[in-house]
């Protein structure tokens, strides 16, 4: 809202609170819908359960329409936060993502190196090398709530930011890395359609039907095209614009990609991502000994998990730190920090999709991908609990004011506005 008396653009501390507060629920719900796939995959009803999982619908298994049809859903809503994050966000100015975005940078390079180290010989298996690179923002932040104001609230923040950048840069591997053989006729009119998307955000339209109809005609483009399906999401979301209606000129919240993040959240967070939980994390612990337990595609997620991500967020961060490039988040102590960094080897949504893709024709290790990444989450996730839930949760100056950060109003002044896009 405009404040005329102070000529200034004012952003209610609401949205990042809501925002923080929306994914660690959702992390909660996606904690309870992996263990109910995971108790189905080993109880009597795993038969079932199975072949629920392939019951065909069309063209596409149930499986298949959850993974490629409504996760795109969910990367539609990773795309939104990324573009509103760094043109409208805690990203939004270079200082700013100095400090998450070099950890996130040591925190992918560093469990993958560690992957590929221990699969060098078998090339079926590096196809995995990316697997232990993502953070499960919701799980993550889940953990975060339920150690309550233990955690200074600039932690969370950072772990979101960080979350935001690692996202964006699993989605470049996806692309990248994870494709079909093209199909250049489907990719150009794909490209064709997504102009189209474009022009209608150059030409100030803020209806969202539009937006949607042509995210649907892409989406079909894509998955035809040899580029994955969901990536059609992430590429609509860069062409929905940060504009405000022209009705309510001084009211970000009035654009169409703030509009449709905000009914996108509960459901991706309460029906999408479980669901996406349901069907693929289901973990079926008959067959497992030793061999498996040590195999180098287990092992390599697992340790990447535990010990390359906390190195390499922390790594990464203490270097950037040590040069003077950024600081560490107010009130937070470098204990907490290592804590943080621990958490971000919670790598669950992400890295299930991305094990997907490497092993869709190779069902054994598609399985020891599953229990590296329930094997190395859960124990990463428990020391970082640990480690959080040991450390006095605040710090006072000798003075005796708290640094536990407030979450002030935004403001914009007449020469630092919002940027528009």
């Amino acid at each position: 809202m405009a404040d005329p008396a102070r000529g200034v653009l004012r952003r209610a501390p609401s949205v990042l609170r809501a925002f923080l507060e929306r994914e660690a629920a959702g992390g909660l719900v996606l904690m309870a819908a992996a263990a109910l796939a995971f108790l189905l995959a080993n109880s009597p009803v795993a038969g079932a359960y199975e072949r629920l999982l392939h019951l065909p619908l069309g063209p596409l298994a149930l499986q298949h329409w959850i993974n490629d049809g409504l996760m795109a859903v969910f990367f539609l809503l990773v795309g939104l936060e990324i573009k509103r994050e760094l043109l409208d966000g805690h990203l939004a100015s270079w200082p700013r993502r100095l400090l998450p975005g070099l950890a996130a940078a040591g925190g992918m390079a560093m469990p993958a190196l560690i992957y590929a180290a221990l699969n060098w010989h078998h090339p079926e298996r590096l196809a995995g090398w990316a697997i232990p690179s993502a953070t499960d923002i919701a799980f993550a932040l889940g953990v975060i709530r339920l150690l309550g104001k233990r955690v200074p609230a600039s932690l969370a923040v950072f772990l979101a930011a960080l979350a935001i950048l690692d996202d964006l840069g699993a989605v470049a591997i996806i692309a990248l890395f994870y494709g079909d053989a093209l199909s250049p006729p489907h990719l150009g009119l794909a490209f064709l359609v997504l102009g189209c998307a474009v022009l209608l955000g150059r030409r100030g339209v803020t209806a969202l039907w539009p937006y949607l109809l042509l995210g649907l005609l892409l989406w079909l483009l894509v998955m035809q095209s040899g580029v994955h399906a969901t990536l059609a999401g992430v590429a609509l979301a860069l062409a929905i614009p940060l504009r405000a209606d022209p009705g309510r000129p001084d009211d970000l919240a009035s654009s169409p990609l703030h509009r449709l993040e905000m009914r996108l959240y509960a459901p991706v967070a309460f029906a999408i991502l479980p669901l996406f939980a349901l069907a693929n994390a289901g973990l079926s612990l008959s067959g497992i000994g030793a061999d498996r337990l040590l195999d180098g595609v287990t092992l390599g997620v697992t340790l990447g998990l535990v010990l390359g991500k906390p190195i390499g967020v922390c790594g990464a961060a203490w270097l950037a730190i040590r040069l003077r490039w950024a600081r560490l988040p107010l009130g937070a102590s470098w204990a907490q920090f290592v804590g943080v960094g621990f958490l971000c080897g919670i790598g669950f949504t992400m890295s299930l999709f991305i094990g997907m893709l490497a092993f869709a024709q190779r069902p054994i290790l598609a399985e020891e991908t599953k229990l590296g990444i329930v094997m190395g989450s859960l124990i990463a996730g428990v020391i970082g609990w640990g480690l959080l839930r040991a450390i006095p949760g605040r710090f006072r100056r000798p003075g005796g004011a708290s640094t536990e950060p407030r979450q002030p109003f935004r403001e914009f002044t007449a020469t630092e506005q919002p940027r528009q896009r």
